[in-house]
């Protein structure tokens, strides 16, 4: 059914034009519909310096995706009865009765509403200048220096209070935070390639730094445990296992409760910044509209690795995106992706005679001014440029009249209500489109000539200096 939806070398062609115009070194993305892992794939290479290629067993950091985790521990705690959400820390970390960090509850917590410093006086940590805090250091910290604003100012996100979140879990359950996770969550859901700190669960990418500014070179960031922060940024795990994580998650399962589930996935902080997007979060759980849908989910930004995952809470749709540079385009990806299949199934399942009818068509070609795609999404065809972050920002769904193909008659700079022609090769297949009077011809075939042009070039300047 899926490739009945949209085509799964289309989506992993628009994954690859990303990430070369980001020049980010790999990507690992997977997909669900519904109960199905329908993508798992990985382009480019798990580490730049001898060009190991990315599979989809490689395991990334995913950071900031460990406060789901975590805050799904704490939650099927509160269900037991085990602890209560309003407990204030003092309650289960005796270290910080008396603090102003102690009478923080674990619901302001898990909302970052509680005013806690985010990650301590001296973080740099977080570029590889020192060990992250182990526990007396982190309740050291929290209790010199941790109430930052009062309690429900607002927003403030937070790692060292995640942190003392994994220290209760510990307390409560009188079992080490990991080994807790891993009996409680990970292997009920056969999460093998999920680990909340880095071990044996699969190879690990290497991670790097961002690109130069008159240059590609990165260089490689070294692995680094996370001491007491685990339950804040420690997690390991790979996209599809995430795409797992976040299916239960989203939709009713025996994770959690319904009104547990709701609790979490319910708005605690909305707010804006300006020149920047309006962010919504939950407990442990960002959220966002994403084509019409609202989306629960998390990003991850960890030394050399950037990730992302967003699932509609119907449990519809998950697509989850790791890279493995800090500057990684994962957001990007993950929400385009995420509109891309989103567009198909609104657009519905073709018949079998509409399915070939369309796949004929489809294709990517280029001309001197870039790329266009013409890809099904569903029983529709679209023109998309897939250069822009958005893909279907400025593309356009084809007007198919028998077999006419049209640009729609709707105001634009474009060639509105223009016929679209496919010119097929002797075997049939599309060999270049015209759109505006404007020749495109297929990619590859494009591509070897401008390469050849290049070497042309190149030999002549070589000729001229000699």
């Amino acid at each position: 059914m899926t490739t009945q939806l949209l085509d799964p070398d289309h989506l992993a062609a628009w994954v690859a034009t990303q990430a070369g115009y980001a020049r980010v070194p790999g990507v690992q993305y997977a997909v669900r519909a519904g109960d199905d892992l329908v993508i798992d794939g990985a382009w480019g290479v798990a580490d730049a310096s001898t060009g190991e290629p990315l599979r989809t067993d490689h395991v990334f950091r995913v950071a900031s995706h460990s406060k789901t985790f975590t805050a799904t521990a704490v939650a099927r705690l509160a269900e037991r009865g085990s602890l209560r959400l309003d407990d204030p820390f003092e309650v289960h970390l005796p270290e910080l009765a008396g603090s102003a960090v102690g009478r923080v509850t674990l619901r302001e917590a898990l909302g970052h509403t509680g005013g806690v410093l985010r990650d301590g006086r001296d973080a740099d940590f977080w570029q590889l200048g020192g060990p992250f805090p182990n526990r007396a250091a982190l309740i050291a910290s929290v209790r010199a220096d941790g109430p930052v604003l009062a309690r429900g100012e607002t927003f403030k996100y937070s790692n060292l209070a995640f942190g003392l979140l994994g220290l209760v879990v510990e307390s409560v359950t009188g079992t080490p935070f990991a080994e807790h996770v891993r009996s409680d969550l990970l292997e009920p859901l056969r999460l093998v390639h999920t680990s909340p700190e880095l071990g044996d669960v699969g190879p690990a990418v290497v991670g790097h730094s961002a690109l130069g500014v008159a240059d590609d070179g990165r260089l490689p960031v070294a692995p680094v445990r996370t001491g007491a922060l685990d339950a804040a940024t420690g997690f390991c795990s790979t996209a599809s296992d995430l795409a797992c994580w976040f299916a239960a998650h989203a939709r009713a399962s025996d994770l959690l409760r319904p009104e547990t589930r709701r609790l979490m996935q319910r708005d605690e902080s909305v707010f804006d910044r300006p020149h920047a997007r309006r962010r919504r979060y939950g407990l442990g759980l960002e959220t966002r509209e994403i084509e019409g849908r609202r989306v629960v989910g998390h990003g991850g930004a960890f030394p050399g690795q950037l990730s992302r995952t967003w699932a509609a809470p119907d449990g519809g749709i998950v697509v989850s995106v790791l890279t493995n540079a800090v500057d990684g385009p994962a957001d990007t990806i993950a929400t385009g992706v995420f509109a891309l299949v989103a567009t198909a199934l609104d657009a519905g399942v073709p018949s079998d005679e509409e399915l070939a009818a369309l796949d004929r068509r489809t294709g990517r070609f280029a001309n001197l001014w870039g790329l266009t795609d013409v890809v099904r999404l569903g029983r529709d065809l679209w023109l998309i440029d897939p250069r822009p972050e958005d893909p279907l920002a400025g593309a356009e769904r084809l007007v198919v009249d028998g077999d006419v193909l049209r640009l729609p008659a709707e105001p634009g700079f474009g060639a509105p209500g223009e016929q679209v022609e496919v010119l097929p090769d002797d075997l049939g297949r599309p060999a270049a489109i015209v759109v505006g009077g404007l020749t495109s011809w297929r990619a590859e075939d494009y591509e070897r000539e401008r390469r050849a042009q290049l070497a042309a070039r190149t030999v002549t300047a070589r000729g001229t200096s000699a």
